[in-house]
């Protein structure tokens, strides 16, 4: 089997690597273009089987499967170009949340579905977000499955949740990435601890803490009850998280609800032109 990417920017990249060095497939196996040639013949220097194409029909036409890495609007206007090479044979599947499997099937008679990765796949491991089109075959849904099996554990969301979910697990680490860094910050600033250091102590903390929860020792909350003794130095520290944070969390959900609404709407927008044009 064949599987064709387009566009090797961060995800796009992150995708190929989880892939192949999970051994989910074979670099031979593996068609990529970018618009930026350069990119994509940076990867090849690390795998050397990868092919890599000059031209994205190209890719399309020799790949049972391609996997769309592009902005959302891009992706819209490339599958208006991409259909007329596509067979109904083939899968289509787009790694961007503003776009539902739906919105491909305008353009696709094959299988469509929406994956949406997580940086976390990069260590083969997190969490990989699984939507399925009207016209996605059982054989679709099972050979998509069993690749992203090898790196991750897939997870099928209703479409109402796609932005919740995807903040959680796509752009959680990044949310926790810098909550994290305030917390050495601080660190540094309040006591005579160096930045390095802190930075090894939190890192070292963070992988300690997904090892309780993936060998389900704790549960978040009974791992704070472990810790957080009445009246003891962590209880003090959880008041002043309390008393700060107070719904931060749930400006943050707000203002990405805001901004993914934005997208989908651009998105509808360029599908509206798309099909006039």
């Amino acid at each position: 089997m064949k599987i064709g990417i387009i566009g090797t920017g961060n995800m796009g990249r992150i995708l190929i690597e989880s892939m192949l060095d999970s051994k989910a497939i074979s670099p031979d196996s593996l068609l990529i273009h970018n618009r930026t040639k350069s990119k994509a013949l940076q990867i090849k220097k690390s795998y050397p089987d990868i092919v890599v194409y000059d031209d994205f029909i190209e890719v399309a036409k020799a790949s049972d499967v391609v996997f769309l890495c592009i902005k959302p609007r891009d992706s819209i206007i490339l599958a208006k170009k991409l259909a007329p090479y596509i067979t109904d044979d083939m899968c289509v599947v787009s790694i961007t949340s503003p776009i539902n499997a739906e919105d491909l099937e305008v353009f696709f008679t094959c299988s469509v579905a929406r994956i949406i990765p997580s940086i976390t796949n990069r260590a083969l491991t997190g969490v990989s977000l699984f939507s399925f089109g009207k016209q996605c075959t059982e054989k679709w849904k099972k050979i998509l499955t069993m690749i992203f099996e090898n790196f991750s554990s897939p997870y099928i969301i209703d479409k109402n949740i796609t932005r919740a979910a995807s903040d959680i697990v796509s752009c959680g680490p990044a949310f926790f990435s810098y909550l994290t860094q305030r917390f050495i910050d601080g660190a540094v600033e309040e006591t005579e601890m160096d930045s390095q250091t802190a930075t090894l102590l939190a890192s070292e903390m963070l992988i300690g803490l997904g090892e309780l929860l993936k060998k389900r020792y704790y549960t978040l909350p009974t791992l704070q009850e472990k810790v957080c003794v009445k009246g003891g130095i962590t209880g003090v520290g959880i008041e002043i998280l309390e008393k700060n944070l107070g719904d931060t969390f749930n400006q943050l959900f707000h203002a990405t609800h805001e901004k993914f609404a934005e997208d989908v709407e651009l998105v509808q927008n360029t599908m509206l032109a798309a099909k006039d044009s």
